[in-house]
């Protein structure tokens, strides 16, 4: 009887740019807390605290390229946190440092944006995004910045206006002397975004926007969007918040809104009238951070010596795999706030959804060219538990284990970040997990058929 083979190679990173972060060493891509990595479907970042590698996997002559950052000596930033943007003609890096800062570059390592977002080390970049369908009113895409006690929401058709305006640029002609003469990465202006205190229940160590909420009971109706934010953190395992868009929507904002601008515009024209001093060279203004909008308070779970340690949302948002200090693994529906499931003894555990195929032997005789659907594909959790070094993976929700297999010490589960812009009637990509073998820098992708 053949061996089953439940991964199938894709690709192998191994190289010396890869030297620098620590690789030769046994265990190098998971014993440093430092290393960050993110995945796209032919490429791979690695980061750690001063230096990114983007690495092609697909093919031996894909893109190597290290980018280092221009970081604060003084503040003493470093980078802690990495993700992809990826639009139809652009795909870019996006690093987040311990000073609040989002940086945006090119696969050509060139600073095309920065900007701050709240003085306050950034844990985690969330990039992903639901298209109007039968079981979504609205469609919705964002990339969610996460820092302790603090969400932020950037909309993704901001970001893509703003990517698509430097893309334009790159083609003109002028745009070497452009560069030169715009090289603090900013010259796009300011992205709008939300921004929001969730610390109520304790600082949280991960966090996520789950989607669009309906509003309070009671409460004018507007045109304004509420979303559900769900934190994990050490005082409470799980704390959800609805989020709202306007940051004067309580009676105290409106007022500070009004008055502090009147009261500080007073005062500094009657200090005009009374120091009458000679003008003095500009100086640099300090970027004060953005007011936070209201969040509500809606539940939270505190089960003290348990903490919360890392939050993973399934595509549509109605479910979130939370690792907990204990060893165990709860799955939450973002939508009834309830634990509809338990696991228990994976320590140190890490998951993330993926799609398996179940009706391939029907979808085969149905046709011989038939192109499965996403009907064809069923919800799956994969767990992978370092210290049992398997992986196994669940069906969603109540489902039993479809499969279990061990991998190699120091491998990484990762998945490619969501793309921008696709469209509902092209081909359906199912959800994929790839196995990063961090000794020996292969890469394959979890199979999806039974």
């Amino acid at each position: 009887m053949a061996r089953r083979v439940h991964t199938t190679d894709v690709g192998c990173i191994a190289c010396e740019e890869l030297g620098e972060l620590g690789a030769g060493k046994e265990g190098w891509l998971v014993d440093n807390q430092n290393l960050l990595c993110a995945i796209d479907t032919h490429s791979i970042a690695l980061a750690n605290r001063s230096v990114i590698v983007v690495l092609g996997w697909a093919e031996p002559d894909e893109t190597r390229l290290k980018i280092r950052p221009e970081l604060s000596p003084i503040e003493a930033e470093f980078v802690t946190a990495i993700e992809w943007l990826v639009f139809d003609d652009v795909r870019v890096v996006v690093a987040g440092t311990s000073s609040g800062y989002l940086l945006f570059y090119s696969l050509a390592g060139r600073l095309i944006h920065k900007q701050m977002v709240y003085p306050a080390r950034i844990i985690r970049l969330r990039v992903r995004g639901t298209k109007r369908d039968l079981n979504h009113d609205t469609s919705s895409e964002e990339v969610c910045v996460v820092m302790p006690g603090i969400i932020a929401r950037f909309d993704g058709s901001e970001i893509q206006n703003m990517l698509q305006h430097w893309f334009e640029e790159t083609q003109s002609q002028f745009w070497d002397q452009y560069q030169r003469s715009s090289g603090l990465g900013n010259s796009y202006g300011k992205l709008p975004y939300q921004l929001w205190s969730v610390s109520k229940f304790g600082i949280c160590a991960d966090a996520a926007i789950t989607g669009i909420m309906p509003p309070p009971l009671m409460e004018i109706q507007s045109s304004e969007h509420y979303f559900c934010g769900i934190t994990v953190g050490e005082d409470a395992v799980i704390s959800a918040f609805r989020l709202s868009e306007d940051k004067n929507r309580s009676f105290v904002g409106a007022i500070l809104s009004k008055v502090v601008p009147a009261t500080f515009s007073t005062i500094a024209s009657f200090s005009k009238m009374i120091w009458r001093s000679e003008q003095t060279s500009p100086k640099k203004v300090d970027e004060k951070p953005q007011p936070f909008a209201r969040a509500s308070p809606l539940t939270c779970l505190k089960d003290f010596p348990r903490r919360g340690e890392k939050l993973t949302l399934s595509p549509s948002g109605t479910l979130a795999a939370i690792t907990d200090s204990l060893g165990r693994i709860l799955l939450l529906d973002t939508q009834a706030l309830v634990i509809v499931r338990l696991w228990k003894g994976y320590r140190d555990a890490s998951c993330l959804f993926m799609e398996m195929l179940v009706n391939k032997d029907a979808a085969a005789s149905s046709s011989r060219y038939y192109e499965p659907t996403k009907s064809d594909y069923c919800l799956c959790l994969a767990i992978h538990a370092p210290r049992k070094g398997i992986i196994e993976i669940w069906q969603m929700r109540t489902g039993p284990r479809l499969r279990s297999f061990v991998c190699a010490k120091g491998s990484k589960i990762l998945q490619p970040t969501y793309r921008f812009g696709s469209s509902i009637a092209s081909p359906y990509v199912p959800l994929e997990v790839f196995l990063l073998n961090g000794d020996s820098g292969q890469i394959s992708v979890l199979n999806r058929t039974l």
